[in-house]
């Protein structure tokens, strides 16, 4: 791959960086931004349902509303009002100015994933996308990497509000970088509602977004409130659980190796890992918790499962949509991920309020165990179908 073609790739992903660890930054600072706010563990863990719901009922209306923008300049733009909420962000004065300054982020965020996908497969050559995909597995990989375990050091020493202004000023940085090396990407204006009737029909689109709403929402009932969870249920110490979150991180990195590498050679064996790896993880939470050599593989599992999830149907959902319709499945792809989102951390917190907290991966797993099955029963024989008709 040329410079000409890696140059605008690398600050996709860099955008991609920031943006993952901005929408997961309360998971690792739950407990101090409800201290500070003086609000409960759950309270706090709505900011995530906020900007999760925000993003769901947004992506499509905000892509059909920019159909027509040039999409470097709306890429540009959406970093632009990501920047400036994150500010916001930091010096928010109350907990309801928090989550009014996170729904506009989640409003960039909402186009940004939209676009940043097919924008990082047209950067490169032909050939060259599924290598363009990973690429931006490993950006979200790297954001859990590096992003997570960094905003808890830079909150727990200086503050949760630190955490934000430095995401705002990585944000700065990477819209000088992308202005100065992304090209012209036209937008070819073919984004409409009437794509979505057909895309209604489809088995496997169907089927794949119902897997999505399932194995999401089971996901992160568990990951919405992890922190907490070490700390009152495993009784790990600040610095464990850092450390415990950079695991999940590069875990998540070898996972978007594997897809890269071995995907096509052995794609029904990847879809049973992926959802196998998450829920045992999150099943076997609770009754591993206070062993924490098991944590640790607990979540070298769950970190290689949930990046292999996202890069595999996100995938498959550009492979099997036309053209012209790529732009509104990956639209719909994001608002359901992000509706699934917003009901795990909404439903955990209902456990934990209700339950307890220990009940969340017990739960969440189970809910993962459903989405299994409907991929074994729907989805696994409809991608199987699709493969032969168009010879792969």
């Amino acid at each position: 791959m040329g410079a000409k073609g890696l140059l605008p790739l690398v600050g996709l992903v860099a955008s991609v960086f920031i943006f993952n660890m901005s929408e997961f930054m309360p998971v690792g600072l739950l407990t101090e931004i409800a201290e500070d706010m003086s609000v409960t563990e759950s309270q706090s863990g709505l900011i995530v349902s906020f900007y999760a719901w925000a993003v769901a009922l947004l992506s499509l209306p905000l892509m059909l509303l920019f159909k027509n923008v040039q999409h470097r300049r709306l890429m540009l733009l959406m970093v632009g009002i990501f920047t400036l909420f994150q500010a916001l962000s930091a010096i928010a004065p109350s907990y309801w100015f928090l989550v009014g300054a996170r729904i506009g982020v989640a409003v960039a965020h909402s186009v940004f994933w939209a676009i940043v996908t097919p924008m990082a497969v047209e950067c490169v050559e032909p050939g060259r996308g599924r290598t363009a995909l990973a690429a931006v597995a490993a950006g979200s990989s790297m954001s859990l990497i590096l992003g997570l375990p960094l905003g808890r050091i830079i909150g727990l020493a200086l503050g949760w509000r630190m955490t934000f202004a430095t995401i705002a000023a990585m944000g700065l940085i990477t819209l000088i970088v992308l202005a100065a090396v992304l090209p012209r990407i036209e937008n070819p204006g073919t984004l409409t509602l009437r794509r979505v009737p057909e895309m209604l029909k489809s088995r496997l689109l169907l089927g794949t977004y119902a897997l999505v709403a399932l194995y999401v929402t089971g996901n992160y009932m568990g990951f919405s409130y992890i922190e907490p969870f070490l700390s009152q249920v495993s009784g790990m110490s600040e610095g464990m659980i850092t450390l415990i979150m950079t695991v999940y991180g590069l875990a998540g990195f070898i996972g978007g190796f594997l897809f890269a590498r071995y995907y096509e050679k052995g794609w029904k064996a990847f879809m049973l890992l992926a959802l196998l790896l998450v829920s045992g993880a999150l099943l076997l939470m609770l009754p591993l918790s206070e062993i924490w050599v098991a944590v640790i593989v607990l979540f070298v599992m769950w970190g290689i499962g949930a990046t292999l999830f996202c890069t595999i149907f996100q995938n498959e959902i550009i492979r099997n949509t036309v053209n012209d319709g790529v732009t509104v499945a990956v639209a719909l792809f994001s608002g359901i991920f992000n509706a699934g989102i917003a009901m795990g951390s909404m439903f955990g917190g209902m456990v934990i309020d209700d339950i307890g907290i220990g009940y969340i991966g017990l739960i969440g797993g189970s809910i993962i165990l459903l989405g299994l099955v409907e991929m074994v029963l729907v989805v696994i024989p409809c991608v199987s179908r699709a493969r032969k008709l168009s010879g792969q």
